[in-house]
């Protein structure tokens, strides 16, 4: 079963942002470079991403089989717009839905 598990947001420096999020939400965020940090709660997680080409919010789903979702995604319309790559805690795909909206799947490491 799918779930969302992450939103990316993209924000120009991840120092302010983060402080932005720990004031008004109380949100801890641990660092991952200079340009990415995210909040590690285990429940549906915000990170936000300094270094990126997104101009808008990007829900990531966690799936069980991220090959298998693929190609369900391409059968149903959608249209694969950054092919699956690793990432610190798993693999992803991005993809633009028949609406245009860009969203990820993901399966974590392990």
């Amino acid at each position: 079963m799918a779930r969302l598990n992450y939103l990316e947001l993209p924000v120009a420096a991840t120092g302010p942002a983060a402080a932005f999020y720990r004031s008004v939400m109380g949100w801890d965020f641990a660092e991952y470079g200079p340009d990415y940090a995210a909040t590690t709660s285990g429940d549906t997680d915000v990170g936000l991403d300094a270094d990126t080409t997104l101009t808008v919010m990007l829900p990531v789903i966690e799936v069980d089989d991220l090959e298998a979702t693929l190609a369900e995604v391409e059968a149903a319309g959608g249209t694969v717009v950054q092919p699956i790559f690793a990432f610190p805690g798993g693999r992803r795909f991005h993809f633009r839905d028949p609406d245009g909206h860009v969203l990820a799947a993901m399966v974590p490491e392990g």
